[in-house]
């Protein structure tokens, strides 16, 4: 089994929620003009949880039909890839809707 995809992902994921934190953290150094926009990561995020998702169900699609070369192991190593970007959106949304909310009740 190949394991560099799933590393990939993984070191993917982590610069993904450093980048997500670093923007959220106000006491964080802000970046340079030529840094990235924290929209552009977020859509960049969302794009890449909604493959994983798609390629997730291709897969079991593919395999409840019977599909010659997709094993087991492919479907559920997806599914779990799958699984955790999910996950992982969702914590950003929560994070985003704290600092929303922190900043609504600040006082003006």
């Amino acid at each position: 089994m190949d394991t560099s995809a799933i590393d990939r992902l993984i070191a993917q994921m982590h610069g993904e929620m450093r980048a997500a934190a670093a923007a959220l953290n106000p006491g964080a150094r802000a970046q340079p003009a030529g840094g990235a926009d924290f929209a552009q990561v977020l859509k960049t995020s969302l794009d890449a949880a909604n493959a994983t998702q798609v390629q997730a169900t291709r897969l079991a699609h593919d395999f409840e039909a019977g599909t010659a070369g997709v094993n087991l192991n492919d479907v559920m190593i997806s599914m779990q890839k799958a699984n955790l970007s999910f996950q992982q959106m969702v914590q950003v949304r929560n994070r985003l809707v704290a600092a929303y909310n922190e900043i609504m009740n600040m006082p003006v």
